[in-house]
C-alpha cells in the first residue's frame, strides 16, 4: 500500500498544564534565547569588523555562531508562543520544515566543527605551512560543504521521515519536531528510508567524530613536545574551547537520538531534549568568549571606540 499522511497538524509536548509554570517556562526560554541571540550575534560583529579576527579559525567560528543562531531560532521562539498561547500545535508544513532546519543546521555545524579541530591540527603541528593549507580557497570550500552536507542530510530526513503514514495518534512525545518522537507515532509499519538516512547520519557523525579525535590525537602529542610550559598553556588554551564545544554538542545529541522515545515523557526526558537542542548554541559564545584573549580585546577595544566617540 502506497504511504499517506492523513493528518494536517501535530500537538507538541507541553512542559506544564498549569498557566503559572506555562508562563515561567516562557520567561526562561525567552532569556536564554535573548542571551544566545546576543552572543552569537557579538561574535558575528566583532569577527567581521576587526581586521585582526580574519583568520581560518575566527571565520569558522563565526560560521559556527550563525549555525547556532539559527539552530535555537527555529526550536525556541515557537515553544515560547505554544507556552504563551496555550495552543501546542504545530501545522504540517511546519513540522517539515522544523525537522529539514533543525537537521540542516546540526549537520553542517558537525562538519564546521570537525573543519575548525583540522585548523587546530595544522596550526600546531604545521605551523610553518599553515597559511599555505588553510588558505581562504580551502576555508570556503569547507565551509561550502558544511552547507551542502546539512541541507543534504535535512533533505534526506525530512523525506524519509514525511514518507510514513500518521493515521494515529497527533501527540508529539517532544516540545519540537524531531525525527524519534515523529518515527515514534508513525503507523507505517516499514521504516527502510529513514532507517537508511539515519545510517547514513551516524556514519556521516562517525567519520566525523574519528577525524577530530585523530586532530587531537597528533595535537596532544605535539603539544606534550613543546619544552616551555608557557608555550604548552598556550596551545591548549587554543584548543580547549573547541574541545568543550565538541564534546557537549555530540554527547548530548548521540544521547537524544540513541534513547528509546518514551510514549510519555518525564520531566528528566524534557531536560535531554533542552540540553542538545538549547544548551550547545547557548554555551558555544560564552565558552568561546570568556576563554579567548583575542575576542576579549577586540570587544574591549570596540567599547573604548564607542565611548570615545560619544565623548
Amino acid at each position: 500500500m502506497a504511504n499517506y499522511t492523513v493528518v494536517m497538524e501535530f500537538f507538541l509536548m507541553e512542559f506544564s498544564h498549569t498557566k503559572e509554570f506555562r508562563i515561567l517556562h516562557a520567561f526562561l526560554f525567552l532569556l536564554v534565547y535573548l542571551v544566545t541571540l546576543m552572543g552569537n550575534l557579538l561574535i558575528i560583529i566583532l569577527v567581521t569588523l576587526d581586521q585582526c579576527l580574519h583568520t581560518p579559525m575566527y571565520f569558522f567560528l563565526k560560521n559556527l555562531s550563525f549555525f547556532d543562531l539559527c539552530l535555537i531560532s527555529i526550536i525556541v521562539p515557537k515553544s515560547i508562543l505554544n507556552s504563551l498561547s496555550n495552543k501546542s500545535i504545530i501545522s504540517l508544513p511546519g513540522c517539515v520544515l522544523q525537522v529539514l532546519l533543525v537537521i540542516h543546521f546540526a549537520g553542517a555545524e558537525v562538519f564546521i566543527l570537525t573543519a575548525m579541530s583540522y585548523d587546530r591540527y595544522v596550526a600546531i603541528c604545521h605551523p610553518l605551512h599553515y597559511e599555505v593549507i588553510m588558505s581562504r580557497g580551502v576555508c570556503l570550500s569547507m565551509t561550502a560543504a558544511s552547507w551542502f552536507l546539512g541541507g543534504f542530510f535535512g533533505s534526506l530526513y525530512s523525506a524519509g521521515t514525511f514518507s510514513l503514514s500518521f493515521c494515529g495518534s497527533r501527540n508529539l512525545p517532544q516540545f519540537f519536531c524531531d525525527v524519534p518522537s515523529l518515527l515514534k507515532i508513525s503507523c507505517s509499519k516499514s521504516h527502510i528510508t529513514i532507517n537508511v538516512s539515519v545510517a547514513i547520519g551516524i556514519f556521516y557523525g562517525l567519520f566525523c567524530l574519528v577525524a577530530i579525535v585523530f586532530s587531537y590525537v597528533y595535537i596532544f602529542n605535539t603539544v606534550l613536545k613543546i619544552p616551555s610550559v608557557q608555550g604548552r598553556s598556550k596551545a591548549f588554551s587554543t584548543c580547549l574551547p573547541h574541545l568543550i564545544v565538541v564534546t557537549t554538542f555530540l554527547l548530548t545529541g548521540a544521547i537524544a537520538y540513541m534513547k528509546p522515545v518514551p510514549k510519555s515523557p518525564t520531566l528528566l526526558d524534557l531536560l535531554l531534549s533542552v540540553l542538545y537542542s538549547v544548551l550547545p548554541p547557548t554555551l558555544n559564545p560564552i565558552i568561546y568568549s570568556l576563554r579567548n584573549k583575542e575576542i576579549k580585546a577586540t570587544l574591549h577595544k570596540l567599547l573604548w571606540k564607542h565611548s570615545g566617540n560619544r565623548k
